[in-house]
């Protein structure tokens, strides 16, 4: 087998299809996003058998360092057999060689592949699936684990909640599955005409964005970001903007009618009070974008990404229904799984709102996941030392 440290694009592309551990993360378009964004350049490299043919690859996010040296990420980990020893021997050993001929620092890896099976407490659930050997395997290769983190302290969350699409007969056991208390919030989504379509525009994404960060406290990315991120994925049709819209004047017209002819002073209640809201938050007597969310594809799985929303899609519920649309989407596609793309390993964790984060996610069903985690494969043990303290002390600088 031979090193190959320039595949094209089209191989590349062509061999990530077929892989059953492709990722949106380790795909051509993720590199092609990051060299536009992130100031990382994309390498795309791999391993190729005696006829030539891809046996395993990778998208190596490169970051420059001072000195003329680097720092390689491989995003979700390889495009490989992770049970084929001997293939993840080789590469590894010829990643180990590339990486000295462009000084490299280190290489880090966080495989999306399970480490063991956990209850909704994250703990081990006793006699589940495990992938100890393989961890072992990974680190007696020369890899060193960089722990067992519950939090978002890694590259990528180390847990999530993914709903295996092929353990349901149909979408109305995945619905068995979310909470009572969302199913109820989405089936009165329905009460407000809602229409939920797909946008080829990121405009009203982003402006509802921006709402969600100014009330959340955190930092949304530039429109440039989202507009790159979705012309890449969208090239090969791996990305979907659902979007939900509301027709306020005819919804409050719809529940007018209704107390009319409505007996029950309960109902009448909750209609005047959907109809005094609507009122309130009344801003064009055309339809009006109140959410929309962001998903990626690939052939096997697909992903929730990006989220924003105003207070009217809260309100209704419009927020869980876009999730449900989303996962029902996925379902009738055909993918094998849809992903929440991350949450933490402590469900009662006190920082920040991560958990509250967890238990949202928690009510929309699915398995809890737990993957094995970051792995380092060092080249220069001096400058792996160094290089954090370096990076701290520049990035207060920078501040």
């Amino acid at each position: 087998m031979k090193f190959d440290s320039n595949i094209s694009k089209d191989e590349y592309i062509k061999f990530w299809k077929s892989n059953s551990n492709q990722h949106f993360l380790n795909s051509y378009y993720w590199g092609e996003i990051n060299k536009k964004n992130s100031g990382r350049t994309p390498l795309y490299v791999g391993l190729r058998d005696e006829n030539n043919n891809i046996v395993c690859e990778t998208l190596l996010l490169r970051k420059d360092t001072p000195f003329k040296m680097c720092y390689l990420y491989a995003p979700r980990g390889y495009l490989i057999d992770w049970d084929n020893k001997e293939v993840l021997k080789v590469f590894t050993e010829e990643l180990k060689k590339y990486m000295e001929s462009i000084n490299t620092i280190y290489l880090r890896v966080d495989p999306a592949v399970s480490y063991q099976d956990i209850d909704l407490e994250a703990n081990p659930i006793p006699g589940g699936n495990n992938n100890y050997e393989l961890f072992n395997y990974i680190v007696s290769i020369g890899y060193q684990h960089k722990g067992f983190y519950k939090l978002y302290n890694g590259n990528q969350p180390r847990y999530t909640f993914r709903t295996i699409n092929k353990n349901y007969y149909n979408f109305e056991e995945v619905e068995q599955t979310i909470s009572k208390t969302f199913m109820r919030s989405i089936k009165r989504s329905y009460n407000y005409d809602l229409v939920i379509e797909e946008s080829n525009s990121i405009d009203e994404f982003y402006e509802l964005v921006q709402k969600v960060s100014q009330k959340d406290g955190f930092k949304a990315y530039t429109k440039k970001y989202y507009e790159d991120i979705f012309n890449e994925f969208k090239k090969d049709n791996y990305i979907k903007n659902f979007i939900a819209k509301i027709n306020i004047d005819k919804v409050i017209a719809k529940f007018e009618e209704q107390v009319k002819s409505e007996k029950n002073e309960d109902r009448i209640n909750k209609l005047n009070k959907d109809i005094n809201f609507l009122k309130e938050n009344r801003k064009s007597d055309k339809d009006l974008v109140i959410a929309s969310l962001i998903c990626i594809y690939t052939e096997n799985g697909a992903w929730s990404l990006y989220i924003g929303n105003d207070n009217i899609a809260e309100y209704t519920g419009t927020v869980n229904r876009l999730y449900y649309e989303f996962m029902k989407d996925a379902y009738l596609s055909n993918k094998e799984f849809s992903d929440l793309f991350g949450t933490v390993g402590d469900p009662h964790t006190k920082y920040k709102n991560l958990a509250g984060i967890y238990e949202y996610k928690r009510k929309l069903g699915g398995t809890y996941i737990e993957w094995l985690g970051d792995f380092d494969l060092v080249n220069k043990k001096f400058w792996y030392k160094v290089l954090p303290i370096l990076l701290k002390i520049y990035r207060t600088i920078k501040r």
